[in-house]
């Protein structure tokens, strides 16, 4: 008898995506249909749940010895689960340091322990890096990043601390700190007032449209809007909390801040 689980079901992409980088794969025997990381995961693994809904009896069919949620999105259900005598392990990254130790933890779980090190090892160096390259501007740009557009939603932590990793300020990090998407609600006026260098759409799973956002209501006085600064990170990129954020958000993020450092004629 093994002491690491042999039948993962895991609920969110981020430990589907952790699961393969550790090459343990094999232990997964469901997933959530909203996984995109990695792309063969969707062609190999039953999907078994949404995000915030399930199929407790269909999950329960596949006799898994751990199930792996996130959030209190997915409270209830774990509880169904639990009451229902399975293993679960409910994981709540909220930011960078969260999601690095989500992943020591993940192979933790399934004794894959030095192989989780050595990604979370890469992955502080590419922010060691990034922080260090943008300690040498001399101006970093404001940012607004849109989670949603209607109504409007700013940055999420975890996406906060990547705009400030990669040299750039953060329009609303007062309210990155809140979990729920309704707790980050900005309007119109506040965004203007913020005057961004730079905006961000990243609308969850829907395409970013940048003629419809420079055609909000006074919006033409931003300086994001007057020199064309907009630019889309796909959702999948940088609202999933997992190996993702270094390997695609922040490395998109560094191109757009290096862009308009010169562009504005103060890259250095």
């Amino acid at each position: 008898m093994s002491r690491w689980p042999q039948r993962i079901v895991c609920l969110t992409t981020e430990t589907v995506e952790v699961l393969y980088l550790l090459g343990e794969q094999d232990r997964i025997v469901g997933i959530s249909g909203f996984t995109t990381r990695p792309a063969i995961a969707r062609k190999e693994k039953p999907k078994i749940s949404g995000f915030t809904n399930a199929n407790i009896d269909k999950i329960l069919a596949l006799k898994p010895d751990l199930v792996l949620c996130f959030s209190n999105l997915q409270a209830d259900i774990a509880a169904s689960l639990i009451k229902a005598g399975c293993q679960v392990h409910v994981f709540n990254q909220r930011s960078l340091e969260e999601t690095l130790q989500m992943i020591l933890t993940v192979g933790d779980l399934v004794g894959a322990s030095e192989k989780a090190q050595t990604l979370v090892t890469q992955y502080q160096a590419l922010l060691d890096a990034s922080r260090k390259q943008a300690a040498t501007w001399s101006r970093k740009p404001t940012i607004y990043f849109e989670e949603w557009d209607e109504p409007m939603m700013c940055s999420i932590r975890w996406a906060a601390e990547l705009i400030t990793a990669a040299g750039g300020q953060d329009c609303f990090p007062e309210l990155s700190r809140f979990h729920n998407a309704r707790d980050r609600q900005v309007n119109a006026e506040q965004v203007v007032a913020a005057q961004p260098d730079i905006i961000i759409g990243s609308w969850c799973g829907k395409k970013f449209q940048p003629e419809k956002v420079k055609a909000r209501t006074g919006w033409q006085t931003i300086p994001a809007v007057q020199h064309g600064h907009l630019y889309e990170i796909k959702s999948v990129d940088i609202l999933q909390p997992g190996p993702a954020l270094f390997t695609e958000g922040l490395v998109q993020l560094q191109n757009i801040i290096q862009h308009w450092q010169q562009q504005t004629g103060r890259f250095s």
